[in-house]
Formats: structure tokens, sequence, C-alpha cells
């Protein structure tokens, strides 16, 4: 196998709305997150029981869901679960293996507190994880272990949006007043192509919702309540029509977290439908995504990669690390609620890439940038510089978003012709630091980039 060199993904991965965590919760609502889906993961089903007959049971349901991917993206028979995948067991195989289970653990040497990642490939395919599901470090890290995705859900309400495009009911120059009157009330202008592509001149506003449920923004323990708060769509469009628009629509770029939900408010007026709904039989099933969702409330115990925020020692008024098990999705809603697994991320993006769930020519009117800088964002996902691209060639790209939110960090990414993907989600944030995270993910995601490149 042949490996590249990785030279764009320091500069350009989680590039997209990522910004500094405050050093106190004030600083946190001020300055936020700006990207959507800021909720660490918590869990579905029953709490977890640290019995070796569940995870047996767990282990085994894993070699079943085998028989229902692709050909090139199953394990060799015998293979050992959980764990990396054997292509044809030759040395180098086995050594680049190694290497993807070294970076992962590297990951929470830096700090994180689990971490999952998958790649797919014609040649060569890896799942691998590290660290625990847990801050207390109970149960370990595995590779079908959920998370929040964090803002890789607008992904797939962008591409909700273009199978309405698809049938005609919507287009991308439609005026979402026409369809919703009253929704930006002032800005008559805004169109479906904006809120897809954060044209809008709408704010975030997130860190801004999550600030009405507290009277001091100095407490932490105010600051994580109000994450477990409920929060209706309307309350998002309140406070954002409430703020000032940051410019004309169609005139700047800015990443908008309340713009992603009111377009689930557009989606299920055209088709009279819950939003949760329409992912779930127009994507997660028509993807194959059997471990993913939409939830609307705190969930606890399974299979998760449960988020956790460093909050600083009590000496400076923090309180240590925080679990955010209690952490209500409604926070982020279209803008970041879905959670998923590394193998189910992986075939919503070569779904997507590959032509599955919208029409090829839409597909490129998707990835098509509509901004001018190396991540060129277009309609709910943005690009980079594919590393299997060879001396003298084009330049090549691949498609996918990130996730960053108060407690996890997500990644997908698939070549432009569907053949390569790569995936991952990470727990633990430190909320005092100028940096989102202690951890760098392209140490990781580097090499798995790499790993996809042809032989």
């Amino acid at each position: 196998m042949r490996r590249r060199p990785v030279a764009l993904v320091a500069a350009t991965a989680l590039v997209v709305g990522i910004s500094a965590g405050g050093t106190a919760p004030a600083a946190a609502v001020q300055a936020g997150p700006q990207d959507a889906g800021q909720g660490p993961p918590t869990s579905q089903g029953q709490p977890f029981l640290d019995r070796l007959d569940l995870q047996e049971r767990l282990d085994l349901q894993e070699r079943l869901e085998q028989r229902d991917r692709p050909e090139q993206h199953r394990q060799a028979p015998g293979t050992e679960v959980p764990g990396p995948t054997h292509g044809d067991g030759d040395r180098e195989s086995r050594q680049l293996e190694r290497a993807l289970d070294r970076a992962a653990q590297g990951l929470v040497d830096d700090g994180a507190v689990g971490v999952t990642a998958r790649v797919d490939s014609p040649d060569f395919s890896w799942r691998g994880s590290a660290g625990h599901r847990e801050i207390d470090r109970r149960p370990q890290a595995r590779p079908q272990d959920r998370f929040r995705v964090g803002s890789i859900t607008k992904t797939m309400v962008a591409t909700l949006a273009l199978q309405e495009i698809e049938r005609g009911h919507l287009a991308l120059d439609t005026k979402v007043e026409d369809i919703v009157p009253g929704l930006f009330p002032g800005q008559p202008d805004v169109t479906v192509e904006h809120l897809l592509s954060h044209r809008s001149g709408a704010q975030t506003a997130s860190v801004e919702l999550i600030a009405t449920r507290m009277t001091d923004l100095s407490d932490w323990n105010q600051f994580i309540a109000a994450l477990g708060e409920d929060y209706t769509p309307q309350d998002h469009l309140d406070v954002v029509n409430a703020l000032p628009w940051l410019f004309a629509p169609g005139t700047d770029f800015s990443y908008s977290n309340a713009g992603y939900v009111a377009l689930g408010v557009v989606l299920e007026e055209v088709t009279g439908e819950d939003l949760g709904d329409l992912l779930e039989d127009r994507v997660f099933d028509e993807a194959g995504m059997r471990h993913s969702s939409f939830p609307d409330e705190p969930q606890h115990g399974g299979r998760f990669l449960t988020g956790a925020m460093w909050t600083g020692g009590t000496d400076v008024g923090g309180l240590g690390w925080q679990s955010l098990r209690g952490f209500d999705p409604d926070v982020f809603d279209a803008a970041g609620a879905v959670v998923s697994t590394t193998r189910d991320l992986n075939r919503f993006a070569e779904a997507l890439t590959s032509g599955e769930l919208v029409d090829e020519e839409l597909v490129q009117e998707m990835v098509t940038p509509r901004t001018g800088d190396v991540g060129g964002y277009g309609l709910g996902i943005y690009r980079v510089p594919d590393p299997c691209t060879g001396p003298g060639e084009a330049p090549q790209w691949i498609y996918g978003h990130d996730g960053l939110t108060f407690g996890t960090a997500a990644l997908v990414f698939s070549s432009a012709d569907g053949t390569r993907q790569v995936s991952l989600g990470a727990t633990g944030r430190d909320m005092t630091s100028a940096q989102p995270l202690t951890y760098d993910v392209n140490e990781l995601l580097g090499p798995m980039l790499e790993a996809t490149c042809e032989s």
C-alpha cells in the first residue's frame, strides 16, 4: 500500500465553526462554541451493566452487523472483534493498523476521555477505539459506541432539503418567508440556499439561547443545568430574531446554528412531517444507519461515549470534570442533535457522495463551495484537499463535516466518488482553555486519510 503525506488537515479539519471556550461560564456563554450539536453524547436504553456476559452480547451483535456491510467493507473471517480489520493480511497493513491504534491512544494520552474511529476503503479497512466511555473510567470505549455527532447533523438536514428540491417542492432561491411567514421578521430576502450555506446573516445564537435560562453567567452549575433544559425551535428563533442581523443575505458568510433550526422548521412545513421522522425515513433507513437517531430528550446508559467537560479546579471556581449525561439535544435541534456511530457516519457519507440519497447533479450543487477559503463551504458540507492526489495530478477533494460540542468532537469525510470514508468521535473538552480541545484530532485523522489511498 502506497502512503502519501497529508499536508491538509491541520489547517482545515475542524475549521468550520469552532471557537474557543471561555475561562468561566460567562465567557463560554458570550463566546462559546460556534458549531452546532454542541451537546455531549448521552445514552439510549437502560443503564450500562458492566458485566462480561453483556459485553459478549455486544461483541456478537457487532459480528452480526458485519453481514450488512458492502463486501469491500467486511472483515476477513476469523478476525478478532472488536479490533482492526485486515485486508490481505500483509505486513504493511498490520503495521498501519498498529499505527492507527497508537494514534487513537495518543488522543487519550493528550486529554480525550474516549475515542472511536473508522476507515473504510476498497483496499484497507480499520476500526479502533481508546480510552473510556465515562469520565469515571468504568467501561472501555469500543469501536461500535454511539456519540453525539454535532454539526454533522447539518449535512443530514441539508440532504433532506436537497431531496425536497429534487421533488420540486423547494428551490435554492425559494424565500423562506414564502414558506413560513414571519420566520425572520424584517428579513424577507433570506432563501433556502442562504440557510444551507450560512450566508443568511443570522447569528448562530446558541449560547445566547442558553443564557436565557441563567441568572448568573459566572455560575458553572447554572450553565450545566441550562444545557439540560427543554428548548423549542421557536425559542431558538425568538433569540436570533432579537439579535442584530450580521449582514444582508447572500453578501457574506457566518456560521449559524439558528439558520439550520429555521431550515428544520421550513422542512416540516413543506413536508407536513416531523423532522425526526424525515431523518429516520429518508436518511437513516435509506443509508443503512441502524444505530442513529434524532433524540429530543436526555438519555442514559448503553453503548455511548458520554461527553464531558473540564470546568477548572475548585481553587479557581470550577467544578472539575463534569459529565454531560443530562444534556438535552433540544439545545441544538436541527443544527446538531443526531446521535450516531462511526460505522453509520461512513455509511451516510458513502450514500450521499455516491448519489444514493440525492441525485448526483444535486450532490455536485451541494459540494460546490459558496465560500472562497480552502475549506470551501457548500450546502451543509465542506471540502478539504484529498491526500490521495498524486504528484502532478489535478487537485482533488474530499467532502464532509465536523461537529464540536461542549463535550465531544466528531468528523466524517468521504472521497468524491464515495469509495473511501473516515470518521471519528472523541469526548472530553476543556472549557477553560483558549483551544477547543486539548488533543489534536489531526494526529489520528491524518493517518486515517492516508490509509485510504490506493495501493
